[in-house]
C-alpha cells in the first residue's frame, strides 16, 4: 500500500476518479441542500475531521508559512467549494467536469505570471491538445447544453483558475510542508468562516432530519470525507512529489469520469466524448512527469 501511495500515477487516478465523481454527488446533494450549505458543510466537515492535526500544526508554523497556507487554502479549498455547487444549479454535472479540465492551463499561466515559471514546449503542446479535447466535448456535447448559462459556466472557469493559483502557490511557496499537515491546517483555518456561512444559511438553526434528506445527506457526507478531505490530501502530496502542472493533469481525466456518471444518470453519449477523451489522454501523455522533474523550469 505504501508503494501505491508513493506512485504518482496511482495518486493521479484516485484523485481523478474521486473528483470526477464529485460533480454528480454535488448534483444529487442540490436536490435538498443549497449551494452555500453544500460548500460550507464540505469545508466545516473536513475541518472538524482534521482539526486534531491541523491546529497543532498551525502553532508550529511561522507567520509567513501560515500566510501562504491561508492563501493556498482560499483558492483551492474554500472558494471552489462554493463556486461549483452555485454553478451546477444551471450547469450539468458532466459539463462542469469537462470545464474543470482547464486547470493545467491556468497552472501554466499563473506559474508564469506569479513566479516567473515557464513550461517546456512539449508540456505546452500537451496542455493545448488536452484543452482542444475538452473544448470539442463542450462544443459538440448536447448533454443539458440548453440548461447552461454563460455566467454560471464562467463560475466553473473561475473555480478552475482558482485551483491553478492554489497549485503554484503550494509548489513554489510551501513545497516541503507535510501534505497531511498542510491539508489539515488549511481546513482548520477555513472551517471558521465556513461555519459562519453555514449559520447564516439557517442550516444549523433549522435542520430537521427528514426521510427525504437521508440519500442527499449520504452523498454529501461521502463528498465531504472522500471528495474533499482525503482527495485534497492526496492532491497536495502529488503536487509536492511531482509538480503543480503534473498534479493538475488530474483535471484532464475528470471529464471522462464526469461524462460516464452523466451517461449513467441519463445524459446523452456521443462520438465527441470518445474523440475528446482521446485527445485529453494524449495531452496527459505529453505533459507527464520526467524523472528529473523538468516540467516547471525557473527563469534565470
Amino acid at each position: 500500500m505504501k508503494n501505491l501511495i508513493n506512485n504518482k500515477w496511482f495518486l493521479l487516478l484516485v484523485i481523478a476518479l474521486t473528483w470526477g465523481s464529485s460533480f454528480m454527488l454535488i448534483k444529487k446533494s442540490l436536490v435538498v441542500f443549497s449551494p452555500y450549505e453544500i460548500g460550507a458543510i464540505r469545508v466545516v466537515g473536513s475541518g472538524l475531521l482534521l482539526a486534531f492535526i491541523g491546529i497543532p500544526a498551525l502553532f508550529k508554523m511561522s507567520k509567513k508559512t501560515i500566510l501562504w497556507v491561508t492563501i493556498a487554502g482560499f483558492f483551492g479549498n474554500f472558494l471552489p467549494m462554493y463556486l461549483f455547487p452555485i454553478a451546477q444549479t444551471q450547469v450539468s454535472s458532466s459539463l462542469a467536469g469537462i470545464l474543470d479540465s482547464l486547470v493545467p492551463i491556468f497552472v501554466m499561466i499563473f506559474g508564469f505570471l506569479l513566479f516567473r515559471i515557464k513550461s517546456k514546449k512539449t508540456q505546452i503542446l500537451g496542455a493545448i491538445i488536452g484543452f482542444l479535447g475538452a473544448a470539442s466535448i463542450i462544443y459538440f456535447s448536447e448533454a443539458n447544453a440548453e440548461d447552461s448559462n454563460f455566467w454560471y459556466v464562467m463560475l466553473v472557469v473561475l473555480a478552475g483558475a482558482s485551483y491553478g493559483v492554489n497549485a503554484v502557490v503550494i509548489k513554489e511557496r510551501i513545497p516541503n510542508l507535510n501534505a497531511i499537515k498542510l491539508t489539515a491546517a488549511i481546513y482548520s483555518i477555513w472551517a471558521i468562516p465556513s461555519l459562519v456561512i453555514l449559520y447564516f444559511t439557517g442550516f444549523i438553526q433549522n435542520f430537521e432530519m427528514k426521510p427525504e434528506f437521508t440519500e442527499p445527506l449520504s452523498y454529501l457526507a461521502f463528498l465531504t470525507v472522500f471528495g474533499t478531505a482525503i482527495a485534497m490530501l492526496l492532491y497536495f502530496k502529488l503536487i509536492q512529489d511531482t509538480s503543480a502542472v503534473f498534479a493538475s493533469t488530474a483535471s484532464y481525466l475528470l471529464p471522462i469520469v464526469a461524462v460516464i456518471w452523466g451517461v449513467l444518470d441519463g445524459e446523452k453519449f456521443t462520438f465527441w466524448y470518445v474523440f475528446g477523451g482521446a485527445l485529453i489522454l494524449i495531452g496527459i501523455y505529453l505533459i507527464r512527469e520526467k524523472k528529473k522533474d523538468p516540467k516547471l523550469v525557473p527563469r534565470g
